[in-house]
């Protein structure tokens, strides 16, 4: 079955809905386990990677930051969205997210660099057997991305296993097709 467009809001509520009580669910120690098998399971992506960018998670989303300690201990520079304010467009900066940005979320000092990553990490709804993915619908993701996979990042959404559904997503014209999806079940790369 494929989602049309119109039932992109819906499938997002439900599923937005579906990781709030996953992750209520969870007590800390299963929660500290399932995020290690994630990290583990990025682990072969850094190999190759010299600049990885993630994101400082909502409260229901799956914690990408063990992945990024292991990328900063491999001594890849990792990096995180930065916005000026809420119209800016997304960009990405080396360093700790530490400060409260424009959205509540923290990132880097406005000071660090702005870097162009070569893999991203990416936060997701959902995500299909193609790539495709419903993201929280604000559109920062889709901004950026064309410019980022021109210069040959590879993007790598994360999520809790139940995140990768089986139906298919009809993509929206400016829609991007992510590489793979990471979650505690293991890494899926797509094919092109």
């Amino acid at each position: 079955m494929i989602f049309p467009s119109p039932d992109k809001a819906e499938l997002r509520a439900a599923l937005r809905e579906r990781r709030r009580a996953y992750a209520a669910s969870l007590d800390r120690d299963t929660r500290a386990a399932l995020e290690q098998a994630l990290d583990e399971a990025l682990a072969p992506l850094f190999a190759t990677a010299q600049i990885v960018a993630a994101y400082h998670p909502m409260t229901d989303e799956i914690i990408p930051l063990g992945a990024m300690a292991r990328a900063k201990r491999a001594d890849l520079t990792v990096a995180f969205p930065y916005f000026v304010d809420r119209d800016a467009r997304m960009t990405f900066r080396t360093g700790t997210p530490l400060d409260p940005g424009p959205w509540g979320i923290l990132q880097p000092a406005a000071d660090a660099a702005i870097v162009s990553p070569d893999l991203i990490l990416m936060p997701l709804v959902a995500i299909d057997r193609a790539g495709n993915r419903i993201g929280m619908g604000k559109g920062h993701y889709d901004r950026v991305l064309p410019g980022l996979r021109a210069a040959g990042a590879r993007l790598i959404g994360i999520g809790w296993d139940f995140q990768r559904i089986d139906e298919l997503l009809a993509p929206d014209p400016w829609d991007i097709p992510l590489d793979g999806f990471a979650s505690p079940r293991g890494l899926e790369m797509f094919d092109a």
